[in-house]
């Protein structure tokens, strides 16, 4: 069992340290990510009275980026999004037939960009412990949230007029993302306190 530092992430709560075995780690757990990352897009909850369904995505992309830490979470990304650019069917609404970089480049390609940037900043914050606590958790993921939204919305804009990117791209996502960013803010300090009675 490891001997934490005070700015450990949750996945160094255990497992080598170094030299080859923390590489194996290292890479099984972005392979492990890139796959989390695909199957959440996926996965769609009926939101009622919203017309658009809760996807999981997002709660995957920042649950990732908390756990792993900023430079892991950032590989993890990047790995998620250049399996989606070879023409894998890895995001929410690609297909078979809509893929790949030109899917990448449509209305859904600032929230990946957002993504990105909401993976640095969760694992920044998980480097200074915000993933310890339920209320700085719920602080961190609303940032998260934010960078996510705000190059989403901007692109979108760019695409189809503003008024439009809120209509498509804002409103009719608020109440599954507050309900995600709840599950996430509880689900990371609970496994911080599991981590502590194993220890202790």
């Amino acid at each position: 069992m490891t001997n934490l530092k005070r700015d450990a992430v949750l996945v160094e709560a255990y497992g080598p340290e170094s030299g080859a075995e923390l590489m194996l780690k290292r890479a099984v757990l972005v392979v492990l990510g890139v796959a989390a990352l695909a199957v959440a897009a996926k996965i769609k909850i009926p939101m009622w009275p919203s017309p658009v369904p809760i996807t999981m995505g997002t709660f995957a992309v920042l649950t990732i980026g908390a756990a792993y830490g900023p430079r892991l979470g950032l590989a993890t990304i990047a790995g998620y999004l250049i399996v989606g650019a070879l023409g894998f069917d890895v995001f929410a609404n690609s297909s078979a037939e809509v893929n790949g970089l030109a899917y990448m480049m449509g209305g859904t390609g600032g929230y990946l960009v957002g993504y990105v940037l909401a993976t640095l900043a969760l694992g920044w914050a998980a480097r200074r412990g915000w993933d310890r606590s339920v209320p700085m958790m719920a602080a961190a993921m609303l940032i998260g949230n934010a960078l996510i939204y705000a190059p989403g919305l901007l692109w979108l804009g760019q695409l189809h007029g503003f008024e439009k990117a809120i209509e498509w791209g804002l409103t009719d996502y608020l109440v599954g993302d507050a309900l995600k960013l709840a599950l996430a803010a509880l689900l990371l300090p609970g496994a911080w306190r599991l981590v502590g009675r194993a220890r202790g």
